[in-house]
């Protein structure tokens, strides 16, 4: 397969994590489209490492990850205190984190 068959894949999959974002209201939904956003990243930096023969890319696409991993564990920690005490998970209540 060649690079630009990745990079149309990835490009796709970050189009569809963007509109994901931008559209739905449920926190949980929003950061599975974040995740999408990353994981689209990810597979350009490996299109660019093996198109360069770098393992530069590879790296890179391995911090994303643990930043991502990191993210998912703060950011789902966070959605389950609020729907405890909220009992919604709606990023649309402005002054959710307010109180």
């Amino acid at each position: 397969m060649t690079v630009s068959a990745y990079l149309i894949l990835a490009s796709v999959l970050f189009t569809i994590g963007a509109t994901t974002v931008l559209v739905r209201r449920n926190a949980i939904i929003v950061f599975m489209g974040i995740e999408l956003m990353l994981n689209a990243a990810n597979l350009a930096f490996l299109a660019f490492a093996r198109m360069w023969g770098d393992p530069t890319g590879q790296l890179a696409a391995f911090f994303v990850m643990v930043v991502a991993a990191a993210e998912v564990v703060v950011g789902l920690a966070i959605i389950v205190s609020l729907f405890r005490t909220r009992r919604t998970v709606s990023v649309d209540d402005e002054n959710l984190m307010r109180h």
